[in-house]
């Protein structure tokens, strides 16, 4: 560099990938003998959308203190800026000019899509050159199914990118302020907790449960309120990117290599299973990847109109309340709204009951939960909504019976007392079906003042029946088969095809997390 000359510095943006340990965009651009502007762009736009949520800024808030942390360290502050992301790079580049701006491609919802796809223009438009890096599982561009367990596999084993050691400041670039947990722009304020973000704390809860709490994995997997502390919580961690896919496959895999043949009776079992979890989940993901609009379409065209035209605004707004009458739903929603969490099984059944018995539009519903789950994960929530909706037309319809799950998870109806303190005067299996019992139970006083508690506002018999036929005849049209191969070649699994080339593809119901 000739004596006297500004080198030009590189922009490395974080999004949802808030670390400094195997991060790609942010490991190569400090090779370049350049200044790094590390940089987070707070868009008041995207939180006016109706998936974001304050919970989420609240977890985000945590991962960016620590992240602000650890970049100070290496000689560089973050950078936080608020407002359009193309015009704060437009204002980097005319305040001090940008070289190059370094990313992880992101699989998020279609207004991150849209947003990143005006930013490459932008950068274009500049001179600005613009390099990304994979996230992980995740294939863009991907050519066929048929090869990506096989890519995905290829790249979570590679050597983990490690901490920068230094990077090289930047003068007379000054960002504002991190907002605060409370500020207006995020939306309504908090009800309840939030789990907490951060790399120690991604660090912590993956130790404690590749250590400890895995013993009991599969045991509790499906169980409200054990399942808080025997799942890994590690979703969260994953979603905001304060910890890597790769990194947490790796850790498993040292640990597994350490069990002793006394933890392997306790841990091997549990450990595997979680593992093919965190494949299923890069699976989901790639749902998103390859096809975006699958946050506003059905993955099958057939299945298009099928729901919208019945919408009923106060089913609708009894689930969101958990105010349905059916206990153990309304005691799982209830305990989401306050915690931010709840165990895969359960969210499966909440988005069942309003897709079958409430017969709700997913559409309607997806924003919904996605801004009470702490860990909302674009490709998993909406290929999962479709899914437990039976719009994919390649997986198994489920419809899963609200009774029955109360009575196998909750059998003492432990949990549902805790969350729908209404009914806490009916003593155990009995609180699952209240309307069963001969006083009427549905005006009677708890020990809440005045509570009461509704007659179940759906017959789940006559709804399931209902929600069987109207789906049972999209699937027998005309419609339906002219499409189902073409989905099935870009969404399905290939785990069962492969054992045999001849073997018909069945549908693939899959349990998670």
């Amino acid at each position: 560099m000739a004596e006297g000359k500004i080198a030009v510095p590189h922009i490395v943006w974080f999004k949802r990938d808030l670390r400094l340990h195997d991060h790609a965009p942010l490991w190569h651009a400090s090779q370049q003998n350049a200044p790094i502007i590390p940089l987070y762009i707070v868009e008041p736009n995207y939180w006016n959308q109706p998936f974001a949520s304050r919970r989420h800024w609240h977890f985000i808030h945590d991962c960016l203190t620590d992240l602000e942390k650890g970049l100070r360290q290496l000689g560089q502050p973050l950078i936080v800026r608020v407002g359009e992301a193309c015009e704060v790079i437009k204002e980097l580049h005319c305040q001090r000019g940008v070289a190059k701006l370094w990313a992880h491609e992101e699989t998020a919802d279609l207004w991150t899509f849209e947003r990143d796809k005006a930013v490459w223009e932008t950068c274009t438009n500049l001179g600005i050159q613009v390099q990304e890096f994979p996230t992980n599982g995740v294939i863009r561009r991907l050519k066929s199914r048929d090869n990506w367990s096989v890519i995905r596999n290829q790249r979570v084993s590679t050597t983990v990118f490690p901490k920068s050691k230094k990077l090289l400041p930047v003068a007379n670039v000054e960002g504002v302020t991190l907002p605060a947990k409370d500020h207006p722009m995020f939306g309504a304020q908090l009800t309840g907790t939030t789990q907490k973000g951060g790399r120690h704390r991604a660090i912590e809860d993956l130790q404690s449960f590749l250590e400890e709490r895995s013993s009991n994995y599969l045991r509790y997997i499906s169980a409200p309120g054990a399942s808080e502390f025997s799942c890994s919580r590690l979703s969260a961690h994953l979603a905001f990117g304060a910890l890597s896919t790769r990194e947490v496959v790796q850790a498993l895999d040292r640990r597994r290599k350490q069990l002793s043949p006394m933890d392997k009776t306790k841990f091997a079992r549990n450990l595997t299973a979680f593992g093919s979890r965190l494949a299923w989940r890069c699976h989901f993901i790639q749902k998103l990847e390859d096809q975006p609009s699958i946050e506003t379409h059905c993955m099958h065209p057939a299945f298009e109109g099928l729901r919208e035209k019945e919408h009923r605004e106060d089913y609708f707004e009894a689930w969101k309340a958990g105010q349905t009458g059916i206990p153990f739903v309304d005691a799982c929603m209830r305990s989401l709204i306050s915690t931010g969490w709840i165990t895969f099984r359960m969210r499966a059944m909440l988005v069942s009951f309003a897709s079958y018995q409430l017969w709700l539009d997913w559409r309607k519903t997806a924003p919904y939960l996605a801004g009470l789950f702490t860990d909302y994960e674009p490709g998993i929530h909406y290929s999962q909504f479709q899914m437990q909706s039976g719009v994919t037309g390649i997986n198994a319809i489920r419809i899963y019976n609200p009774i029955k799950q109360g009575l196998d998870q909750d059998p003492k109806g432990i949990f549902v007392s805790k969350w729908v303190p209404e009914l806490r005067h009916i003593k155990d299996e009995a609180i699952h079906q209240p309307w069963l019992q001969e006083q009427t139970l549905f005006r009677a006083k708890s020990d809440q003042k005045d509570a009461t508690y509704p007659t179940p506002i759906v017959d789940l018999t006559l709804s399931v029946k209902a929600a069987k036929d109207k789906l049972a005849a999209v699937r027998k049209s005309e419609a339906f088969f002219m499409k189902k191969n073409a989905v099935y070649t870009r969404h399905g699994s290939r785990k069962r095809a492969a054992k045999s080339k001849s073997q018909k593809p069945k549908p693939n119901q899959l349990k998670l997390f």
